[in-house]
């Protein structure tokens, strides 16, 4: 196979228009900081440039996701959403870090909304796979905790219990 072949066969390839930008590694966990803060500075400007681009806010989400900055990455997959609420990569990335933060419910929601979004049997699958360890989680020891039973009770009875241990200990 000679170059040639090579250049004339990617030389009529037209590149997609407003696809993801390709990201700088392949495994997120060996990624140094310094090419991470590079690649968050490229999408920045690349956002300034391209305010209506929802594919490059959620590929700033998810660079941000790898930095562990969970309050950027939700903002800017917000952005992305709210600039293209039928982009189906900016909702299931967004449900995913409901996921990876173990905001079950919420992530539950996000990727059936995402699934309603597959345009193709590949994304079709890829919430359909996220949809299943949701609900893994779901159904193995993690388990979601919400506060809608009131406290007043139980801290009356631990105030009544301190009061009488307090007095037993003054008894004495």
């Amino acid at each position: 196979m000679s170059i040639a072949l090579a250049t004339t066969t990617t030389a009529g390839l037209e590149p997609r228009g407003r696809s993801l930008p390709p990201v700088p590694w392949r495994d997120p966990y060996s990624v140094s900081p310094t090419d991470l803060a590079t690649y968050i500075e490229q999408l920045k400007a690349a956002c300034l440039a391209e305010p209506d681009n929802a594919d490059l806010r959620t590929c700033l989400g998810m660079a941000y996701a790898v930095g562990y900055d969970v309050y950027k990455s939700m903002d800017a997959l917000e952005e992305a959403r709210t600039i293209d609420p039928d982009n189906f990569w900016a909702q299931l990335k967004y449900a995913e870090l409901h996921y990876r933060l173990r905001a079950l419910n919420r992530a539950e929601q996000e990727t059936r909304r995402a699934a309603e979004l597959a345009a193709s049997p590949f994304q079709l699958a890829m919430a359909r796979k996220q949809m299943k360890e949701i609900r893994e989680l779901q159904h193995s020891s993690i388990r979601n905790v919400e506060w809608t039973k009131p406290l007043t009770a139980p801290a009356l009875a631990l105030a009544a219990m301190i009061a009488l241990i307090f007095v037993v200990m003054m008894w004495r």
